[in-house]
């Protein structure tokens, strides 16, 4: 017994079940391995076009002001994100200014209630560390 765990691998039906329960296992393992077969040449297509991707404390720049009502979920998060970026990086000043930002240009018609809640907490945290800090 190689398998430390074999020992509670018992089988107690029939042996024309046990066959059957090979066959469901053998198709289980040929239907993973299918799903996660790549070959060699399309690794090497993916990985000859893929660019690492650096956030820096930037990505509020790149987010539209104001946002529109009923904006998506992801542009929510992407607002979410880049709060928590200048947060990460002690830009609070600038996450301040940028929160702010969103809920006095009419962006705050775009927010759903947990992004709202959200953003509230991170402006209490970046006044806090805001007034820690002076």
């Amino acid at each position: 017994m190689d398998d430390p765990s074999a020992i509670l691998n018992i089988n107690l039906s029939s042996s024309a079940s046990s066959s059957s329960d090979e066959e469901d296992n053998n198709n289980t393992t040929t239907k993973r391995a299918d799903r996660t077969l790549q070959t060699e040449a399309a690794f090497q297509a993916i990985k000859s076009n893929y660019s690492v991707k650096v956030e820096n404390g930037e990505i509020h720049q790149s987010i539209k002001l104001p946002l529109p009502p009923g904006s998506s979920k992801q542009s929510l998060q992407q607002v979410i994100h880049a709060v928590e970026e200048l947060y990460f990086f002690g830009r609070y000043r600038h996450a301040l200014h940028f929160i702010d930002t969103i809920l006095s240009d009419g962006s705050d018609q775009a927010l759903d209630h947990d992004t709202r809640q959200l953003l509230t907490v991170y402006r209490l945290k970046c006044q806090q560390k805001c007034n820690f800090s002076s």
